[in-house]
């Protein structure tokens, strides 16, 4: 685009470059953070073949532009922004499409995947020419109004991310090497949603031993704060449990072996396993956790 600067007579026009990102995954974070950028003045290319007809209107809502994949390597950076389990085939994708180009596009991963998975991941690029960034998301989608998420990058010594702070988004870039950031987001969703996952396994164990009434009081007088916190985020969960599954099986990929909490997260990946199922089935469960959430607590 141009525009015409009559102020400065040595130059009459200015070429005005709108710089353009690829973000594969029109999911709920994916499609705000492309608004977020698009709201900015970013132009943001996504690639949607395959995918459901919500994910689309998603993605056409947000402002972003369907493209084919190769089209995808004319923008300034590519992100990948999908499940955990995704993760791999998008970087085999980008690998695949910037291949033989002279100067491709940095490719950054911001999915909730282990150090380990990240390797793997980079692996893919060998010989590619790819610069491949190591990204996290930690908070919520984007909201007008407010300046979070802040996304954490690691490996990125020439700043390659600069853009995306440019346009809008909350960057902190790591000193840690590739994988840096991916550690930061196993220690934090092991914390937030172990929690949750612990929450609601001991919940449903109240419903089904006739303790719900007398736990929801004893939460509500003597541990407020987390009354309150499972109360949101419990029914936040719902949607959401079945992409927590493979990212409680990164955590306990993370941990290790050798680390006798990873079969807890093992265990937090079967929690929402099963929730996923009910959410999309019967809804018992969900019956049972929004009916202990909505007993009244104590009046102390």
């Amino acid at each position: 685009m141009a525009i015409s600067n009559s102020s400065n007579p040595m130059m009459s026009l200015i070429e005005v470059h709108m710089p353009d990102f690829a973000i594969i995954g029109s999911g709920a974070m994916g499609s705000a953070v492309a608004k977020r950028l698009i709201d900015h003045g970013a132009t943001v290319l996504t690639y949607l073949d395959g995918r459901s007809e919500q994910t689309i209107a998603r993605a056409k809502a947000a402002g972003m532009v369907p493209v084919d994949r190769q089209e995808l390597t004319k923008a300034e950076l590519i992100l990948s922004i999908v499940p955990p389990a995704e993760a791999i085939k998008v970087a085999e994708l980008v690998a695949d499409i910037s291949s033989g180009m002279q100067a491709p596009p940095p490719f950054i991963d911001l999915n909730a995947i282990a150090p380990k998975t990240m390797q793997a991941l980079a692996a893919r690029f060998e010989g590619s020419g790819v610069e491949v960034l190591d990204g996290a998301i930690i908070g919520g989608p984007p909201v007008t109004g407010k300046s979070g998420p802040t996304i954490y990058i690691s490996g990125d010594i020439a700043e390659r991310s600069r853009p995306l702070e440019d346009y809008g988004l909350r960057i902190r870039r790591l000193d840690g090497p590739l994988g840096a950031a991916s550690a930061l987001k196993m220690c934090y969703a092991g914390i937030n949603k172990g929690f949750v996952g612990l929450g609601t396994a001991m919940l449903l164990a109240a419903s089904r031993s006739g303790a719900a009434e007398s736990l929801k009081a004893e939460l509500s007088e003597s541990l407020p704060d987390v009354d309150r916190k499972l109360s949101g985020s419990i029914p936040d969960m719902y949607p959401k449990a079945y992409r927590w599954v493979a990212e409680m099986q990164e955590i306990a990929d993370f941990l290790g072996e050798d680390d006798p909490a990873a079969t807890i997260f093992r265990g937090m990946a079967d929690v929402f396993s099963r929730m996923a199922t009910d959410v999309e089935g019967s809804r018992v469960l969900v019956g049972q956790l929004d009916e202990i959430m909505a007993l009244p607590g104590t009046d102390n």
